[in-house]
């Protein structure tokens, strides 16, 4: 059988009862313990379920799951060019900033190579890759263990190191943005890390084209009136925009 099939089958069975465990999806599937495992990290990368001990649990908010960061390149590529040439205005030389996953935040990159004694910490391994070509640019790489799908470090290591980070900006990318539910997202062990990274910055500036006001995810982050600046583009619709900014948030359309 197929992974892509399996892996529904899987899901149509925890989606019956709101969980399953590792032992039962082997049993009625007539597949390795091993295979139900890697199959349901997986699923939990595509935001489909929570894995628990010795099982997982449904996603049930009917949030889209987000794709990988590789197929989310050229979706609305001008409008992130736009709002990254706008947060990186927005960094001044001599300051240490965080960066985190997503495509918007990544296409900073080029906006960020004529700052001066600039330090950058990330938890994403293709951010710190492309700045190793910027030797004047300090870079702190956080550990942690992979999300492959948005070359991300998560977990407990990603949270110790932050213990010992002061920044005074974080760029932040976010599946999507409430003025009720705030910064939301999908997959548990990114927002969990996220907390962490947001809570070693004095400001948090989030980069979210028009798409990420039609999104909320299963997970909560933060809180709108915790966002110091919002950057955005023109497509966002102003009642939208406008209850942002209600909840005292400086706005930046671009």
């Amino acid at each position: 059988m197929l992974s892509h099939e399996r892996q529904k089958q899987i899901h149509a069975l925890i989606r019956r009862h709101k969980s399953a465990s590792v032992n039962d999806l082997s049993t009625q599937l007539g597949i390795s313990l091993s295979t139900v495992r890697r199959d349901l990290k997986e699923m939990e990368e595509r935001g489909l379920v929570t894995r628990v001990h010795g099982g997982a649990l449904l996603v049930e908010d009917g949030a889209e799951p987000e794709r990988p960061a590789l197929q989310r390149h050229d979706v609305n590529a001008d409008a992130k060019r736009r709002i990254a040439e706008a947060a990186a205005r927005l960094v001044n030389d001599g300051e240490t900033i965080i960066l985190t996953a997503g495509t918007t935040v990544e296409a900073m990159l080029p906006f960020l190579v004529d700052h001066k004694n600039l330090t950058v910490v990330t938890n994403v391994i293709n951010i710190a890759y492309e700045l190793s070509a910027y030797p004047h640019i300090t870079v702190v790489v956080l550990g942690g263990w992979l999300r492959h799908s948005e070359f991300s470090l998560l977990g407990h290591l990603t949270q110790q190191a932050l213990k010992d980070i002061y920044a005074h900006k974080i760029i932040h990318g976010t599946y999507g943005i409430h003025p009720d539910y705030g910064l939301t997202g999908t997959y548990v062990q990114e927002v969990e890390t996220d907390r962490f990274l947001i809570n070693a910055a004095a400001q948090l500036i989030v980069v979210a084209d028009a798409s990420k006001f039609k999104q909320v995810g299963s997970v909560r982050l933060a809180p709108a009136e915790r966002i110091h600046t919002l950057i955005t583009d023109t497509a966002a619709e102003d009642d939208e925009v406008g209850k942002i900014a209600d909840c005292g948030v400086q706005v930046l359309r671009v």
